[in-house]
């Protein structure tokens, strides 16, 4: 862990909240270079029937069309949640140098939690951390579906 990552994760916390306005679960996503956010993300899936409408694959759009061009070496990203199987691969693919998460994801999560896709060695292989800020993190998370289940009844 970095200094500076609790103060990227709070970026992170703010497109949660984003996502949670839209009623999509929130998990924001922001990608950071040189000290600098150059991208921001949060999901989208409900609000875009986008079933690739994670936080992280908006974030990463955004970061390449940032810097024209599809490798993000020297960049890192701040996520609320542990990316899943799609996201990891995304991370891995688009080159980033760091994955910083915050909560944990028991049931999908691949940096650790289920699988840890980074250690594959694949063609890139970020450095991973985790649980940063992660109570406020799991907060956000656990009042989302309180209330989901709430209005199912």
């Amino acid at each position: 862990m970095v200094p500076r990552d609790e103060l990227f994760m709070r970026e992170a916390l703010l497109e949660a909240g984003e996502a949670l306005k839209n009623g999509d679960v929130p998990v924001g996503a922001v990608i950071v270079r040189d000290g600098e956010v150059i991208s921001r993300g949060h999901n989208v899936r409900e609000a875009e029937n986008d079933a690739l409408g994670h936080a992280e694959i908006q974030a990463i759009r955004g970061a390449c069309r940032s810097l024209g061009d599809w490798r993000l070496q020297g960049c890192t990203i701040y996520v609320t949640l542990e990316p899943c199987v799609m996201c990891t691969g995304a991370c891995i693919n688009s080159r980033l140098d760091r994955i910083v998460f915050g909560a944990y994801d028991k049931k999908a999560g691949c940096c650790g939690s289920i699988a840890d896709l980074t250690a594959l060695h694949l063609d890139s292989e970020p450095d991973v951390f985790g649980g940063i800020l992660q109570e406020e993190c799991e907060e956000i998370l656990k009042e989302f579906f309180l209330r989901r289940r709430e209005d199912n009844g």
